[in-house]
């Protein structure tokens, strides 16, 4: 798995959120795919490549919004964790949701970092930078 190309899984509903990512990717010059989901559904739906989706390959990072309609972070970590073919996916959780009770939840299903989108701002740009110095240096589960 070293050295192999890490496909990026973007689950959040805000488009605007989406399209910021993908800026700060396009600015940063990271050519690494991107892959979106607007909900848990959609998203494990591409980890599984089902219901005609192509199955997202690995290394996969999860980039994960909580609040979202169908199914919503904490629930898609539920999924995801109970999964033995899925439980060991990396997930950043990116939220505008600061409160304690999520940030608890969401680390209770392993998740590698809590990231508030509301302290992002101009930080933006750094955290994908970080976040592409995290996966160009861990060893991804296979």
């Amino acid at each position: 798995m070293t050295g192999a190309t890490v496909n990026i899984l973007l689950v959040d509903d805000d488009k605007v959120d989406r399209m910021a990512v993908r800026r700060s990717f396009r600015e940063l010059k990271i050519a690494n795919p991107v892959i979106e989901a607007s909900n848990g559904i959609e998203a494990l739906e591409r980890l599984r490549g089902e219901n005609g989706y192509e199955q997202v390959p690995s290394p996969c990072l999860i980039l994960l919004d909580l609040n979202m309609p169908r199914m919503g972070g904490i629930e898609f970590l539920e999924v995801l964790r109970s999964d033995p073919a899925l439980r060991r996916m990396v997930v950043f959780v990116m939220t505008t949701s600061a409160a304690e009770e999520d940030r608890m939840q969401a680390y209770d299903k392993n998740v590698a970092g809590y990231i508030l989108k509301q302290r992002l701002g101009q930080d933006f740009i750094e955290l994908i930078g970080m976040l592409e110095l995290y996966w160009r240096v861990v060893q991804f589960p296979d």
